[in-house]
């Protein structure tokens, strides 16, 4: 303090900029040109262009104890005596009664949020809440708990009627959360608020140090865009997990649809209610209890077991594999980035892409490859949806060889090749055409009139929009190229039969 007693090393919230004003310090991005190469025309955003919104927000690089706001967030453990550069600060600002009032608190649980006076900080209260520990097998719930931090702070910030709320960031590197995916879960979660409910909020600030400031700065465009412009450029980089109408993450498996009081409508005659509720018997767990499951086997090996049998022996096989591939931590495999979601097609299908060259077949676990596989595509098949496998510059190091393709075959769901519409194979060789035709036409002929060969992501948009696919930058690069040149590359890499492009074709059938 100086002789007079003013706080001067607190800082005013009012004299920060805001997002929206920062409009045009940045300078142009590689995306903003890719937008322009790709075209005008672009799919409506989930987190469309808002200036009243982009008013509230301000990115702050500084220590959040010295903020004015009506609250600041201080994020601890579940003891809340936690020791972090965040709590540090806010414990030296607020003097020695902020820890007598945590002791009466008596904890809070991950994802909670409780509030406190601020003491002697600037900030009139703290709100405490704890991060969760991150760990890929249990990637869901290290989500789910994160967005309860947001949510729940923000839900006390709305009930409290505060002006202002100041967010460190919340998932600190003792407890392992990436911060990029960390920080996509704040923003959406503080955008769909304010949309929602923050009519009374008049600011927003996110407090972030030299080294979290490129991310925030990096992702804030994503659901805070600044201009028509700007939500266009950026709409491509929106992971494909955008959570629900309030930024919780969507879980497919818990989307339960309950029926108010089932089979009896009142429409319904009382006939074809009788139907509906016999239709139930059955479907408990104790009415499918199945018999002796040596006797089935060997009643496979005599061919003797029905096709509905063998159906459900199918299903029981493949729900294993996908237990094991929601247990494994996938990370490594998930890094190579080789498969993910990304938009929709002109019909509204969803587009699964498969990059080739990102798959180093002699170095990877391939059984862990097979269970990320299943892991990521089981949700996608419950509806129509198309894949786009880029072969661009694959090499002799991306070929599975012929055990993986027969795991393929035996183990996927049905469901994979029921719902596939298409598939799209963009930059294929000579040789990877040959290969393909003589695998659909004579092991796989039910999908030999899915399968489009497509020589240029021209002919690919086509089906898909630019803004609805996310494109390898190096595919970007290589379509760019002359034709010849691209030509002499393939000569170079001397493509054999493609095995990688065959065993996602079994896959698939």
């Amino acid at each position: 303090m100086d002789p007079l007693g003013a706080r001067s090393q607190f800082v005013d919230i009012q004299t920060l900029p805001t997002w929206q004003q920062q409009l045009g310090d940045e300078e142009e991005t590689p995306l903003d040109r890719r937008d322009s190469l790709l075209g005008q025309e672009v799919f409506p955003s989930p987190f469309p262009f808002r200036a009243d919104i982009n008013r509230k927000i301000i990115l702050f690089r500084g220590d959040i104890a010295l903020l004015n706001c009506t609250a600041i967030v201080n994020t601890s453990n579940e003891s809340l005596s936690d020791k972090n550069p965040v709590s540090d600060s806010v414990h030296q600002q607020a003097g020695p009664e902020l820890r007598d009032e945590l002791l009466k608190l008596k904890g809070c649980r991950t994802g909670e949020a409780k509030l406190t006076k601020g003491f002697n900080l600037a900030a009139r209260f703290i709100v405490h809440t704890v991060g969760p520990k991150f760990k890929s097998k249990y990637r869901t719930a290290a989500e789910s708990s994160l967005y309860s931090c947001y949510r729940n702070t923000m839900q006390l910030a709305a009930e409290q009627s505060m002006a202002s709320v100041g967010f460190c960031v919340v998932s600190t590197t003792k407890r392992g959360y990436p911060l990029e995916d960390a920080t996509h879960i704040a923003f959406r979660t503080v955008r769909r608020f304010l949309e929602n409910h923050g009519n009374r909020l008049e600011a927003v600030v996110f407090a972030v140090s030299d080294a979290e400031e490129p991310v925030y700065r990096k992702l804030l465009p994503l659901y805070f865009p600044r201009s028509e412009e700007e939500e266009k450029a950026f709409l491509p980089l929106l992971p494909g997990d955008i959570g629900n109408s309030e930024g919780e993450p969507v879980v497919p498996e818990r989307q339960i649809r309950i029926a108010e009081k089932p089979g009896t409508l009142e429409e319904d005659s009382e006939e074809e209610s009788l139907k509906s509720d016999l239709g139930q018997v059955g479907n408990h767990a104790f009415a499918r209890m199945e018999g002796d499951v040596d006797k089935q086997r060997k009643l496979i090996l005599q061919g003797q077991m029905s096709e509905a049998a063998i159906l459900k022996q199918h299903q029981r096989n493949y729900g294993r594999w996908l237990c094991r591939a929601r247990a494994e931590d996938l990370s490594d495999v998930a890094a190579l980035k080789a498969l993910y979601q990304t938009g929709v097609d002109t019909c509204g299908r969803t587009v699964m892409v498969l990059v080739g060259r990102n798959i180093p077949v002699t170095v990877i676990d391939i059984e862990k490859a097979l269970l990320y596989f299943i892991h990521v595509m089981d949700h996608i098949p419950v509806k129509e949806y198309v894949m786009v496998y880029f072969h661009t510059l694959t090499g002799e190091h991306n070929h599975l060889d012929s055990d993986f393709l027969k795991n393929l075959y035996d183990i996927v769901d049905a469901k994979f090749k029921k719902n596939l519409k298409a598939f799209y194979f963009v930059h294929p060789s000579f040789r990877s055409k040959v290969s393909t035709w003589f695998f659909t036409t004579f092991s796989v002929s039910g999908l030999k009139d899915k399968v489009r060969y497509l020589d240029n992501l021209q002919q690919l948009f086509t089906y898909i929009k630019p803004e609805q696919i996310d494109i390898p930058p190096f595919v970007l690069e290589y379509d760019a190229r002359d034709p010849v040149k691209k030509e002499d590359e393939h000569l170079l890499i001397k493509n054999p039969p493609t095995y990688l492009l065959a065993s996602l074709i079994s896959l698939l059938v």
